[in-house]
């Protein structure tokens, strides 16, 4: 025996939604995140984008492994000759008693020193600023903003001023010790600190009777691993790269960086008697960007995770 059942208030109004004119049933698979819309236009911008950025990569391989006579008889973007990429890397390794591996390890030391003290310092600033209350935070905010506005070329001749009056010029703390400071790095790890860590948290390690010490370095800092990493990344691509400081800095090559070296060995055609060395110049050029390719291949991960943190509202 069957029961008929009568529908419900709630079915009928169902019914009704379905049939009006104009209604479509949703689908079950609907475009979002996972099923994102594709674009023809964004697709051809992002590849244009794609090979604009690498051309130059490509064309600092190619002409590293010519020779000097080839580079001025040959297509720039295709190879010409015998390939003399290990050849060149030795020439330049070996050429003025070897000067290119000392200007690397400067770089290297003002990379350690400056970018690795920088970041530290940022985490330490940003950490403060995000979850202790003091007064006069606002202020501090406003000059974090401002310096972070100011490009670093207008603070080099004041600098270089300052130091000359210390008696750091021409070593390496007159590269060194401007590099420690990063607004843009603190303004960062303080907004990163804000959403990664909850006050909750803290409060429960303070509690439970841990230190402010221990709290940070035991509890905070893994969580701080993505921001630190994003921030290391900024400092040491522009202490790697840095040229205006140590340009008005140093005099003695013994302590140039890549930059600096590099540049002079380019100048060396324009000089009296100079030689001239562009197939050096262009592979320590190749040379001297293989670190940073590494490094961004090795902390991919957790730079985008760095860069997102904060982007969605839970």
């Amino acid at each position: 025996m069957s029961v008929a059942v009568e529908p419900t208030r709630t079915d009928k109004h169902r019914t009704r939604q379905r049939t009006k004119p104009g209604y479509v049933r949703m689908k079950s698979t609907r475009r979002g995140v996972d099923n994102p819309k594709r674009s023809v236009l964004l697709t051809v911008l992002t590849g244009i984008v794609l090979i604009y950025s690498l051309i130059p990569l490509v064309w600092l391989f190619i002409n590293a492994s010519k020779t000097q006579a080839d580079l001025f008889t040959s297509f720039g973007l295709w190879f010409s000759g015998d390939f003399a990429l290990f050849g060149n890397i030795g020439d330049t390794l070996a050429y003025d008693d070897g000067i290119f591996g000392r200007w690397f390890l400067n770089t290297v030391l003002y990379v350690v020193l400056g970018a690795g003290g920088a970041t530290f310092l940022a985490v330490l600033g940003g950490y403060a600023l995000a979850k202790f209350s003091f007064p006069g935070k606002k202020a501090v905010f406003a000059v974090v903003i401002g310096a972070v506005a100011v490009p670093g070329t207008a603070l080099a001749v004041p600098t270089f001023l300052m130091f000359s009056e210390m008696g750091l010029t021409n070593t390496p703390w007159s590269v060194i010790i401007p590099s420690l400071i990063s607004p843009f790095g603190l303004y960062l790890m303080w907004t990163f600190a804000s959403e990664a860590i909850p006050t909750e948290l803290l409060e429960s390690a303070r509690m439970d009777g841990a230190g402010e010490f221990r709290t940070f370095f035991q509890i905070c800092l893994p969580l701080l691993g993505p921001g630190i990493v994003t921030v290391l990344l900024f400092t040491m691509v522009a202490t790697w790269n840095n040229y205006f400081l140590p340009l008005i800095m140093l005099k003695d090559p013994a302590w140039y960086p890549l930059t600096l070296g590099l540049n002079a060995w380019n100048a060396q055609a324009s000089t009296a008697g100079g030689e001239a060395i562009f197939n050096l110049v262009i592979t320590g050029s190749l040379l001297t960007i293989l670190p940073l390719i590494a490094a961004f291949l090795l902390l991919q991960r957790y730079w985008q995770s760095g860069l997102s943190a904060g982007a969605v509202k839970e």
